[in-house]
C-alpha cells in the first residue's frame, strides 16, 4: 500500500506558478514552493572570481536563492515568457521559455552596459509527492547570453 501523500496539484500546475513569481520577482515566494531540501543546477552557470569559482550546484535555499536575487538586482526586469510545459503523474515536468531581461548593474564578471537579452531556457523540474519542488535543472546557451549582453572574452 502507497503510504505518500497525494499530491492535491498537478506537477505542472505548481511549476507554472512557481514560474508567475519568478516573472513577478519574488524570491521568497519562489523558494517557498521548493522543499527545504530542493536540488538545484543550472549548468551552464559559472562566475570566476580572483580565488574561487562559484558554479550553479547545490540547493535552491542556498546556491538558488543567491543567483535568482543577484538576477533581480542586474535584471531589474527580469522575465520569462514560457512556450511549452508539460508534466506527468510521477512529478517530472519540463518547461521550453525565454528568460529576458535588461541588465541595469554588473552581474558576476559582466559590467553593464544597458544590453538586453532574450535567450532560451530548458528547465527539467521534478515535484514530489508533498506538491513542493524537489529538484530544479535548467540548460541554456551561456555564451549567446554573454554576447547579447555585450561580454565578449577572449584569452
Amino acid at each position: 500500500m502507497d503510504t505518500a501523500p497525494a499530491r492535491t496539484r498537478k506537477p505542472a500546475d505548481v511549476v507554472a506558478e512557481f514560474f508567475d513569481r519568478y516573472r513577478e520577482r519574488d524570491v521568497v515566494a519562489m523558494t517557498d514552493l521548493c522543499s527545504d531540501n530542493c536540488d538545484f543546477s543550472y549548468i551552464p552557470f559559472e562566475v570566476w572570481a580572483k580565488q574561487r569559482v562559484v558554479r550553479g550546484d547545490g540547493k535552491v535555499r542556498t546556491i538558488g536563492r543567491v543567483i535568482w536575487s543577484g538576477l533581480i538586482n542586474a535584471f531589474p526586469d527580469l522575465g520569462n515568457t514560457i512556450h511549452h510545459i508539460d508534466g506527468n503523474d510521477e512529478g517530472d515536468v519540463v518547461v521550453a521559455c525565454d528568460i529576458t531581461g535588461t541588465q541595469q548593474s554588473a552581474w558576476g564578471f559582466i559590467g553593464s552596459q544597458g544590453q538586453y537579452f532574450a535567450e532560451p531556457h530548458l528547465f527539467i523540474m521534478h515535484v514530489g509527492p508533498d506538491g513542493l519542488i524537489d529538484s530544479i535543472k535548467a540548460y541554456w546557451d551561456n555564451a549567446g547570453v554573454n554576447r547579447q549582453l555585450g561580454h565578449l572574452e577572449v584569452d
